[in-house]
């Protein structure tokens, strides 16, 4: 089929706000049935560790991947294994560091078909390009970029290709251009804007509020129950996630596990 797509030298902003998702225990009827990272902080297993994050946190950071599983060389492997097999998508977060994200393939899926039915319901013309973006791309374009020429090919197998269907997608936030190199896009999570805020914010309070502390420590069952201010995320996605860094580190004492800032 005819392949009308160009290179647009710019792109709209993206869409409406969308609505803040709970994160934390969002799974638990009350507080006491919230799980504790000191009985579930490690697994052997990187699908065991990543199923069980799904049921806490919406999105996973890689980082909380590493903090779960003792071998970093098996996560890589085994992840890349889940990717090839099309069990989950990674996806590059625009953090300025190297961060990703981890989501289930088939709740991305989800996503995209909440935004193309969103869409419709605005009367919103040209909404059969979500179905050719998951069918034609989503199912043959597995890492997390994709040239802009080899995008409107794929595109190109559902129909034909206009500028407005590439503007579309990226209005939506399943694409963003990258800055280094606008003929190429990175995949995107809709809405991810917001947690990468959170996850930088979350960040840096933490980090804050243990090198306040005596040695730069605390418990861990005492730190997990803090709040943070600054970041609507659960403070055990971010303990996870410092962890995982190597920001934080774990040892054991006959107290309990003490969390620790990292002198290296």
């Amino acid at each position: 089929m005819q392949n009308n797509c160009t290179n647009p030298e710019t792109s709209a902003a993206g869409g409406k706000k969308r609505r803040r998702e709970e994160v934390g225990c969002s799974h638990a009827a009350n507080e006491d049935e919230c799980f504790s990272l000191q009985d579930e902080l490690t697994f052997s297993d990187t699908s065991v560790a990543l199923r069980m994050m799904r049921s806490q946190f919406p999105r996973i950071d890689q980082s909380q991947l590493y903090s779960s599983v003792n071998d970093r060389t098996q996560v890589d492997r085994e992840l890349e294994r889940l990717r090839r097999d099309k069990v989950v998508r990674v996806f590059k977060l625009n953090t300025g560091q190297d961060d990703h994200a981890i989501i289930f393939l088939d709740d991305y899926l989800n996503q995209v078909d909440r935004i193309a039915k969103r869409m419709e319901e605005k009367k919103q013309s040209d909404t059969d390009i979500f179905k050719w973006f998951k069918e034609h791309v989503l199912d043959s374009k597995l890492e997390p970029s994709i040239a802009h020429h080899e995008l409107c090919s794929l595109l190109s197998l559902g129909g034909k290709v206009k500028d407005a269907h590439i503007t579309l997608l990226i209005n939506a936030g399943l694409l963003t251009r990258q800055l280094i190199d606008p003929d190429m896009y990175w995949f995107a999570i809709p809405g991810i804007g917001k947690l990468w805020k959170a996850l930088l914010q979350g960040r840096k309070e933490l980090l804050s509020l243990l090198k306040r502390k005596r040695h730069k420590e605390m418990f861990l069952a005492e730190l997990e129950k803090k709040r943070l201010r600054y970041s609507p995320l659960d403070m055990r996605f971010h303990i996870r996630d410092l962890i995982g860094s190597g920001h934080l580190k774990t040892f054991q004492t006959t107290s309990g596990l003490v969390v620790r800032v990292s002198t290296d």
